[in-house]
C-alpha cells in the first residue's frame, strides 16, 4: 500500500492577523475555506470507507474489533433436540373423537382388607395422544386403600368425583364402534363392567409383536423403555401417559399389527373348513332303520 504524505503550509504573519480580525468583528454570511490538502484527504477517507472489507489471502473473512459488549451470545435453536422432546407430548391440540381411542385405567382398593380393585380414574385419548374423557370415579363400595403410590389417587380426588354409573355410560358410549386400544384392557373393562368385541381391539398385552419367548407378556412400561425410548411408572401412574403410550405403540406398528390379525383370521377360516371336510357325515336314524329291515 502506498502512502501519501501531506504537509501542511503555516500560515503567514498577515494572515494571521487576518483571521483574528475576522474573529473579533465576524462577517454574517463569511465562510471560512479549507487548506486544499485537507480537503483531499477527507476525499481519500470517504472513499476507503466506502469500500467492501476484503477477504484475507486464505479467503477468509477479516475479523472485526471486539466492542465493549463482548461477544454476542448465541441464540438457541428455534427446534428443541429430537433426543430431548417427549414423544408422548401431542404434537396437535385437536381432541376430537377419532376411529381409534386409548383408555387406561388406575385402581383403588375396596372390602374389607382393600384386595378387591375397584375403578377410580379412567382415561381416554384420541389417535393423537389428545385427551377425550379424564374422570376421576367415585367407587359404589368404600375405599379402604387408594394405592395412592401406584394409582395416584388420593382421597380429595373422589370428594367431587362421578359416580360409577355415569362413567360407566359415557366411556360405553364413546367407545361404542371404534378400534379400543390397551394395555391388558381385559382388567379394565371388567372394572367398568363392560365388554367390547374382540375384533375390535388392540391389546399391546397380547400383541405378537410385543411378546418375549414362550408368549410371554410384557408390562407397559418396559414396551414403552424398548420401543419409544421413554421412561414411564416411575413411581405413580398417570393414566392420560400410559394411554398415550399404548396408543403410540399402536400407531408405530399398525401395519404390521393389522396384517398379523388378518393373517389369523386367514388361517382360522382355513381351519374351520378342514375339520368340516374331514368330519364325517351322520347317517340318519331312518336311513339306518330302512337298511336294517332290508338285511
Amino acid at each position: 500500500m502506498v502512502h501519501e504524505t501531506f504537509y501542511l503550509s503555516p500560515p503567514s504573519k498577515s494572515s494571521v492577523q487576518k483571521m483574528g480580525t475576522q474573529q473579533r468583528n465576524p462577517k454574517p454570511n463569511s465562510h471560512y475555506q479549507l487548506n486544499p490538502n485537507w480537503t483531499q484527504l477527507q476525499q481519500k477517507l470517504k472513499i476507503h470507507a466506502s469500500r467492501p472489507s476484503q477477504k484475507s489471502s486464505n479467503g477468509a473473512e477479516p475479523q472485526t474489533s471486539k466492542t465493549i459488549l463482548g461477544k454476542r451470545k448465541e441464540r438457541p435453536d428455534a427446534e428443541p433436540d429430537a433426543s430431548q422432546r417427549n414423544i408422548l407430548i401431542p404434537t396437535n391440540t385437536d381432541s376430537s373423537l377419532t376411529d381409534a381411542v386409548a383408555m387406561d385405567c388406575e385402581m383403588v382398593g375396596v372390602g374389607s382388607e382393600g384386595n378387591k380393585s375397584a375403578l377410580g380414574r379412567v382415561t381416554l385419548v384420541n389417535k393423537w395422544g389428545n385427551v377425550i374423557y379424564d374422570e376421576y370415579v367415585r367407587p359404589v363400595e368404600w375405599v379402604v386403600d387408594f394405592r395412592t403410590e401406584i394409582s395416584g389417587i388420593r382421597p380429595r380426588d373422589l370428594k367431587k368425583a362421578k359416580d360409577f354409573q355415569t362413567v360407566q355410560r359415557q366411556v360405553a358410549e364413546l367407545i361404542k364402534g371404534r378400534l379400543l386400544v390397551g394395555h391388558a384392557l381385559r382388567n379394565d373393562l371388567k372394572a367398568l363392567l363392560l365388554s367390547h368385541p374382540k375384533v375390535d381391539m388392540r391389546d399391546t398385552s397380547e400383541c405378537e409383536l410385543f411378546l418375549k419367548e414362550e408368549r410371554r407378556r410384557v408390562a407397559l412400561r418396559h414396551l414403552a423403555a424398548e420401543f419409544l425410548g421413554v421412561k414411564i411408572q416411575n413411581g405413580e401412574h398417570c393414566p392420560v401417559e400410559d394411554a398415550r403410550a399404548a396408543m403410540l405403540l399402536y400407531q408405530r406398528n399398525r401395519k404390521q399389527w393389522e396384517k398379523n390379525i388378518k393373517d389369523q383370521i386367514r388361517l382360522r377360516q382355513k381351519q374351520k373348513k378342514r375339520k368340516q371336510k374331514k368330519k364325517p357325515k351322520r347317517r340318519d336314524a331312518s336311513d339306518v332303520n330302512h337298511a336294517a329291515t332290508a338285511s
